[in-house]
């Protein structure tokens, strides 16, 4: 393990974008609603506010409402009423969330039900979540680039891709495939996928997967947008894996962060939903099977995922440095009890809906 840090400086996206960053103006002037996930960690939601004002920063011809979903404020429903407030009648709803789960799918979705219950006449266009897209395959490249100048090779490091996790197995087999996609040519032994919480496997095996290999290094990779308490948690599991076993050296890179690549795919998802263009793949969707199930009757929350409408109701079309850890002792708290800790249960829960 090298005994230096060089992190990624991310503080200057937070500012005014250079002029070389600037954006023209979209087509139509209509407010982009910026909906984060939300955490009880005031660095976490920070990122969210920092990132929305470098996003600002590009195209001031129309306002930026950043929210969140759960945890902490301003909610869904405030961000909405700020649009009403400022006299807009059509808004554009984009989840900054990197893959498609039952956030995306369905809570996101109520929320801007209940917004249409108050505010009838207002125009909701909902576009949908970052996913596997270059400009994020080119930001981890980038970084695993960094760390050539280090003495270990690429074929006797193991990449460790570490996802949030969840209840959905779609957004799962995304993660897979992200991991898989970043590995495939690269020259690193191999990589093993692995969650920070909700499904399985936990971090802990990820690294004992590692290790199978006898590596002389481990990288990990934390596919999260910001910090907060589940990347805090990486990192401390990290660094008590480094200090179990001193004769590996495990590095890991910050979270994803306010970078470029991310700011212009926002800016793709945002005029999506200005062309009507927004397509999502439901072919695995487990929201969808459960609609095709029964008498040819739906439940009553299909048309959020079906619709091939553009005024709302739902977007779907079927057809920087690295951290060593001796340098991160960051404090985090214990996660709430998993409830698929029991594998048969889980097994048997994954695919139901809400």
């Amino acid at each position: 393990m090298t005994s230096s840090i060089n992190p990624f400086d991310l503080s200057s996206l937070a500012k005014p974008a250079e002029p070389s960053l600037k954006l023209p103006a979209l087509s139509v002037n209509r407010p982009l609603l910026l909906i984060g996930h939300g955490s009880q960690d005031e660095e976490g939601r920070q990122g969210l506010l920092d990132f929305a004002a470098a996003y600002q920063a590009l195209d001031t011809s129309r306002p930026v409402v950043p929210c969140f979903l759960e945890l902490t404020q301003p909610s869904i429903q405030e961000g909405v009423a700020r649009c009403v407030e400022e006299g807009y009648t059509e808004i554009s709803a984009l989840p900054l969330l990197l893959f498609a789960a039952r956030h995306n799918k369905f809570d996101v979705t109520n929320e801007l039900d209940r917004a249409r219950e108050r505010y009838p006449n207002i125009k909701f266009y909902y576009g949908r979540h970052l996913g596997i897209a270059p400009g994020i395959l080119e930001l981890w490249r980038a970084r695993l680039a960094k760390l050539d100048k280090e003495a270990y090779k690429r074929e006797e490091t193991v990449l460790l891709f570490v996802g949030r996790g969840s209840s959905d197995p779609d957004a799962n087999g995304d993660t897979y495939k992200m991991a898989r996609m970043l590995w495939e040519g690269s020259g690193y032994l191999t990589v093993e996928t692995c969650f920070i919480g909700i499904t399985h496997p936990r971090l802990q095996e990820g690294f004992r997967r590692a290790r199978f290999y006898q590596p002389k290094r481990i990288i990990v990779l934390p596919h999260l947008l910001f910090t907060g308490v589940l990347v805090k948690r990486i990192f401390q599991i990290s660094q008590e894996q480094q200090e179990q076993y001193p004769d590996i050296s495990i590095t890991c890179l910050p979270e994803i962060g306010i970078e470029p690549q991310l700011l212009l795919l926002l800016r793709e998802r945002e005029i999506e939903t200005q062309l009507g263009q927004v397509q999502m793949n439901c072919e695995m969707c487990k929201f969808r099977l459960a609609a095709l199930v029964g008498e040819g009757k739906a439940p009553s929350h299909e048309y959020h995922y079906h619709s091939h409408e553009h005024a709302y109701e739902h977007p779907h079309r079927h057809g920087n440095g690295h951290h060593h850890f001796h340098f991160h002792a960051h404090e985090h708290s214990d996660a709430a009890a998993d409830p698929y800790v029991d594998l048969e249960k889980y097994h048997q829960r994954i695919w139901q809906v809400p």
